[in-house]
């Protein structure tokens, strides 16, 4: 096996890194406290060719391997979780959809704006009553003889307001369970279609989160993406690669409350020594950097395994599941070796703690993490391997 990063790759990463170091970093903190939506940040990802890193260059994308991607995730989530998850929401679940299920013209139309960084896009996937049970779709979509007609509405959408087009779930009035669940490209200003108020979150702050609304919302049939009832299909492949994305940013909000943990101990001084020089403070330090490590082998795993070609659902469950509990142990330890300190908003680990709490739950909960392992290992087939792959 071969750890080495590419040298496109680390150019990838560094590219980042330093973007992320110079330009994302020293406005965090007043981005969050005001619920500033980073629009000027996103401008320059585009110029630099982040926000469509991983799809062709046919479509105005970077033609970057999945790795590359998961690299540049970490290091903006490292700097910003907020933006961080407007990055990863963009291109994971928003634009690859179209990337993967659209055909040549809708690929052309929509793909390319979105890898071009013209335009942002969103996911319509959760909603009130349909949330980890996501094959509960309740927003209607009815054939007509010129598109389809979309009721219903979505809650806790990314890039909700800010995004120019939004991929959306619906299924037919007829159909039960996950069948019938088809995937429409529906853009802004589309009649019927409307955004609700921003959310008020106790984390990721600056990132624009928000409800879809469907109202007789009328969508040509050529926005339809794939098949009627392929649906299901499309969003349980997007959402492999999106935990891959989420597992990132979880790596770069440990990665970030070790750093500051690491800088805080070598600087506080009690009983006449700096904390890092007590065995209680090392273990902490310790036990974050081997998590932090484990996780970030465990995300690039799966990218690598997504970008061979190869079966990567269970890595990439496994990948976002370790990675979202590594983060939020990472923070609330942060916390703990800032003592009073960590709980006030001068220093950044109060907000890598509130950061930290939605990668444990967005694109999946822990809990929905544990059970796509238990079926990948044949939990629910009698006598059934210990393994599926």
């Amino acid at each position: 096996m071969n750890f080495e990063l590419s040298e496109e790759q680390r150019m990838i990463q560094k590219l980042a890194r330093d973007f992320a170091e110079g330009e994302v970093a020293p406005g965090a903190a007043r981005r969050d406290r005001d619920e500033e939506f980073p629009r000027d940040l996103l401008k320059r990802m585009g110029e630099l060719g982040l926000l469509g890193l991983p799809f062709p260059e046919a479509y105005g994308g970077g033609g970057g391997d999945y790795v590359s991607y998961a690299l540049a995730v970490e290091e903006v989530g490292r700097a910003d979780a907020s933006l961080g998850i407007t990055y990863a929401a963009h291109v994971s679940i928003g634009t690859a959809p179209i990337h993967l299920f659209g055909d040549e013209a809708q690929k052309e139309r929509w793909l390319t704006p979105c890898a071009r960084g013209e335009t942002l896009a969103a996911f319509g996937l959760t909603e009130p009553n349909a949330g980890s049970d996501a094959g509960g779709t309740q927003t209607t979509a009815v054939r007509r003889p010129d598109g389809w007609v979309l009721n219903g509405a979505k809650c806790f959408i990314t890039n909700a307001t800010v995004g120019g087009v939004a991929v959306v779930t619906a299924r037919d009035r007829q159909s039960r369970g996950s069948r019938g669940i088809s995937s429409f490209i529906v853009p802004k200003g589309t009649p019927g279609f409307s955004v609700g108020p921003r959310y008020d979150k106790l984390g990721l702050r600056s990132s624009d989160t928000a409800e879809l609304l469907f109202s007789d919302c009328r969508v040509p049939e050529e926005n339809l993406l794939g098949r009627p009832g392929d649906g299901f299909k499309q969003f349980l492949t997007a959402l492999d690669g999106g935990r891959i994305s989420i597992g990132a940013l979880s790596v770069g909000i440990a990665q970030a409350c070790l750093d500051a943990s690491l800088r805080y101990a070598r600087e506080r001084v009690q009983f006449g020594q700096a904390i890092s020089r007590f065995q209680a403070i090392q273990f902490k330090l310790a036990d974050m950097a081997a998590e932090v490590e484990l996780a970030r082998l465990a995300v690039l795993r799966a990218a690598w395994l997504k970008d061979q070609g190869r079966p990567f659902t269970r890595e990439s469950a496994i990948a976002k599941l370790a990675a979202s509990e590594t983060a939020m142990r990472a923070a609330t330890q942060a916390v703990q070796i800032h003592g009073g300190y960590g709980y006030m908003k001068e220093y950044p680990v109060e907000r890598y703690l509130r950061d930290a709490k939605l990668m444990e739950i967005g694109e999946g909960t822990s809990e929905i993490q544990r059970l796509v392992i238990a079926r990948q290992l044949g939990c629910e087939l009698p006598g059934g391997p210990g393994r599926k792959r």
